[in-house]
């Protein structure tokens, strides 16, 4: 079986002008090494598509695979981690991972959390912001905890984030409208434990692997998982297994809402604990990040003691289970 690798390489478009914080969920050299590592030991011949307009260029030249470990993130719209997905599709070429209408969701946080609070799921309370005027309108109580409503690795997430008063919500809204140019999900600020779940198979078959607490050291200002501290996690944040009531009840939602929303093969739910105590979801990354050592989903698993061949082996069994 040839599997091809589709991803956007952070080189590719670092080297093309943009930033650091813009390339931030694109892929190292490393990680898809590692996964045509693991791929090509588990019996399968692999080969690297590349982004878009790189596997566009090739599907219309007539080439195929026999299955697509899709990992691109895409640069542009909301829709932009579909995309692949959507041509893949249309192409009748089996893929790893989400389908398009899944990607399409997801990334827009405010509407996944109108769907996740329509299944029952509890989600903090919120709103999509999509000017001033909405923001200076908005009436909910603080503390309150603003981001960009469509980005990931926590881009556009600081200290700023967590909001104390009108004044701060105005600033935080107006700077993250400027830069990110897209609507800002501004929610309830939830001051308890944080949790990411991660999650491998599809519908029934799908169970949770592990649930890992993310601890902040005293060398963070801010108890927040931010673009800086997930970007520079060593000494930072202390990433450790739970197996308590509150991630049971965590791992019991996360499995709950990606079952709803018909997530696929593998991926991570992110909740926060409320002043009560009960776990709440956050989001949804039915793409995540799969660099050995760095990102979360790995790092989980490695401390269930599950390797990374593993991993990735359980991933595809998930894809060629269901499409059989």
């Amino acid at each position: 079986m040839k599997i091809g690798i589709t991803c956007d390489l952070r080189d590719d478009y670092l080297a093309a002008g943009f930033t650091e914080e813009q390339t931030a969920e694109f892929d190292s050299q490393v990680t898809i090494a590692a996964i045509e590592e693991a791929l090509q030991a588990l019996g399968y011949a692999t080969e690297q598509i590349g982004n878009i307009r790189a596997l566009a260029g090739r599907l219309v030249a007539g080439e195929r695979w026999d299955l697509v470990f899709n990992i691109a993130e895409g640069m542009n719209g909301f829709g932009r981690e579909a995309q692949i997905p959507a041509l893949l599709e249309a192409w009748d070429i089996p893929f790893v991972f989400s389908d398009t209408l899944v990607l399409a969701l997801t990334l827009h946080k405010g509407l996944t959390k109108r769907v996740i609070r329509d299944i029952g799921i509890p989600t903090p309370d919120f709103a999509v912001i999509e000017t001033m005027a909405e923001a200076k309108a908005l009436k909910m109580a603080f503390p309150l905890f603003a981001k960009p409503v469509a980005e990931g690795t926590g881009k556009g997430i600081t200290d700023a984030s967590r909001i104390n008063n009108q004044k701060e919500l105005e600033e935080a809204c107006a700077a993250l409208l400027a830069k990110f140019q897209q609507p800002v999900l501004v929610e309830t600020f939830l001051p308890g434990r944080e949790f990411t779940v991660g999650i491998i198979g599809t519908g029934a078959d799908a169970y949770i692997p592990g649930v890992m607490e993310v601890i902040f050291t005293q060398n963070v200002r801010e108890e927040i998982y931010s673009y800086a501290n997930k970007e520079g996690w060593k000494g930072r944040i202390d990433y450790r297994l739970a197996d308590d009531e509150a991630a049971r009840k965590a791992a019991a939602l996360s499995l709950a809402a990606w079952r709803g929303l018909g997530c696929r093969d593998g991926g991570r739910v992110d909740l926060r604990v409320d002043a009560a105590g009960m776990p709440s979801f956050i989001e949804v990354n039915p793409l995540a990040g799969l660099r050995p050592g760095y990102s979360d989903l790995p790092i989980l698993c490695e401390r269930a003691g599950i390797s990374y061949r593993e991993l990735i082996a359980r991933i595809v069994g998930s894809a060629l289970k269901r499409l059989r």
